[in-house]
C-alpha cells in the first residue's frame, strides 16, 4: 500500500461536511463520504474491457480508500460512470475541439478516464495512456479552454492537494474552492484553471 493512504484518510475524515458551506462547489453532492472500495477483481475487469491499465495511484485510492464520492466539484464517479476519452486539441474538421468519446478502435491517441464530472460541459480525467499517464487533467468538451494539466505528480498528490485546501479553507478556482467574496462567477467555466 501506498504510504500516503493512511494520511489521506486521516485528512479526509478530519473534513466534516457542513450544510451550506460555499468554500467547495459541489459538495452537497457527496458530503465528504466516499463509495465502497471495488473488488480487485471488478478493477482487472474493468482494464480488460477496455485495454487500459489503470494508474497505480488511481488504483490505490480505489481499492484502500474508496471508489466514489468526496472530491473536488461533484465529486468522483464510481467507475462504471467512467468512460475514455480522446483530446482532440486542433479541432479536426467535423470535430469539436476539447475531449470527447474515444472510439475503441483508437489505439494511436492518448486516452483520458473521465473520474469527476465538474459541471457544464467541463470535465476532469485521469491519463491512462501516453507521457502524461497518472496526471490529472481539467478541461472542456466544447473545446472552450483547456486542457491543463495539474502540476501534481499523480492522482493521490493532487487528492490530497484538494484536501489541504479545504482544511485550510483556501481559496483554489481550479478545485472550485472558492469563499463568497469570490464566488461572484457563473459554476460553469469558461476560462482555463490552473491546477
Amino acid at each position: 500500500m501506498d504510504p500516503r493512504i493512511p494520511r489521506l484518510r486521516r485528512k479526509l475524515a478530519a473534513i466534516p461536511f457542513q450544510p451550506l458551506r460555499s468554500h467547495s462547489f459541489g459538495e452537497e453532492q457527496h458530503t465528504f463520504f466516499l463509495g465502497p472500495k471495488p473488488a480487485e477483481a471488478r478493477l482487472a475487469a474493468f482494464e480488460a474491457e477496455h485495454d487500459i491499465a489503470l494508474p497505480d495511484a488511481y488504483r490505490q485510492f480505489l481499492t484502500h480508500i474508496g471508489g466514489s464520492g468526496a472530491a473536488p466539484f461533484y465529486g468522483l464517479m464510481p467507475l462504471e460512470r467512467c468512460s475514455l476519452l480522446v483530446m482532440n486539441p486542433r479541432g479536426e474538421p467535423g470535430t469539436p475541439r476539447g475531449f470527447g468519446a474515444a472510439d475503441p478502435r483508437e489505439h494511436e491517441r492518448d486516452l483520458f478516464l473521465h473520474i469527476i464530472e465538474m459541471g457544464c460541459s467541463d470535465v476532469c480525467v485521469l491519463a491512462v495512456t501516453g507521457p502524461l499517464t497518472g496526471r490529472v487533467l481539467v478541461g472542456n468538451s466544447d473545446g472552450y479552454w483547456g486542457p491543463n494539466v495539474s502540476s501534481a505528480s499523480d492522482f493521490l498528490d493532487w487528492y490530497e492537494r484538494w484536501l489541504n485546501h479545504m482544511s485550510a479553507g483556501r481559496d483554489n478556482r481550479a478545485l472550485e474552492l472558492t469563499s463568497p467574496r469570490l464566488r461572484a462567477r457563473p459554476n460553469c467555466h469558461r476560462m482555463a484553471p490552473k491546477i
